[in-house]
């Protein structure tokens, strides 16, 4: 039974033995040897043709002269002319020294921070006493101290005396939006539209033509909460922009906006809403 193979096309005269041989399983077990090899072989070529396809494209476009050249990436190479610095001039004046910190507060005493050194570059220098430092501060150098100067932790102290920083004065006009403490007017927003709703003349044409709408208006708050640079960026006409105006010039001081801890100017855009009906 080990050397019987099942495979063999006797076999199939035996199990077909009587029955249907022209066509239906025993036509497709006969001819299975024959279809199985040219299955494998027609898959063969098609799989060679395919991974063999580029190249002989290339070849049938070489043999026609029809190969398309493919270009290096070029790279544009600009030439930059740098222009020279200008000459030192030895006759100028060199610059002032930098100016030497205030002193501090409190007096200091010198205790420089330990350097690992041999033995004989050791310096015979008694450290500060506990007393010593019980009422002075440690330091570089020993400073004498100011008690009447100003506690600064984000500057450095020397020995200079003590100077006052000069103020340098804001004028420039800041965006509404980008203000720590934005203007306002006393008593809030709606106090403003209050006083434009009592102080506001509609004036005449525009009544008769039937206007209403918005009229948009930008001002500067001063420092001192007054309001100037009037200007109207959206007008309905008949009047009503100059009218606005008017209200505005009259109105009572904002309170300024605020950067830094100090008033500055500050930009500010306002809508005014013009209604007949509440006429």
């Amino acid at each position: 039974m080990a050397k019987l193979d099942i495979f063999d096309p006797v076999w199939l005269e035996v199990v077909f033995t009587g029955r249907n041989q022209s066509y239906g399983a025993f036509v497709l077990r006969k001819d299975n040897n024959r279809t199985t090899t040219r299955a494998l072989f027609i898959g063969a070529i098609v799989f060679a043709l395919l991974v063999c396809s580029p190249l002989i494209v290339k070849y049938i476009q070489s043999l026609t002269g029809n190969v398309e050249m493919v270009e290096e990436d070029k790279v544009d190479v600009t030439e930059v002319v740098l222009t020279p610095p200008p000459p030192v001039d030895e006759q100028a004046p060199p610059p002032p020294p930098a100016a030497e910190p205030p002193k501090p507060r409190v007096d200091q005493v010198r205790f420089p921070p330990p350097v690992v050194v041999p033995a004989e570059q050791v310096r015979e220098e008694e450290p500060p006493s506990q007393e010593e430092l019980a009422v002075k501060d440690p330091g570089q150098k020993t400073i004498e101290g100011d008690p009447n100067a100003q506690i600064r932790i984000d500057e450095p102290v020397g020995e200079a005396p003590p100077t006052q920083a000069a103020v340098v004065e804001d004028n420039s006009v800041h965006d509404f939006a980008t203000i720590e403490v934005q203007p306002e007017f006393p008593g809030g927003i709606q106090k403003f539209y209050d006083y434009v709703g009592k102080t506001y003349n509609y004036p005449a044409a525009a009544k008769e033509q039937g206007v209403s709408g918005r009229v948009i208006l930008s001002f500067v708050v001063e420092k001192d909460g007054s309001l100037t640079d009037i200007k109207v960026l959206r007008d309905l006409g008949m009047g009503t922009g100059e009218e606005a105006i008017r209200v505005l010039k009259k109105s009572k001081k904002w309170n300024p906006g605020i950067q830094n801890g100090r008033p500055v100017r500050v930009n500010y855009t306002i809508p005014i809403l013009l209604n007949l009906e509440a006429q």
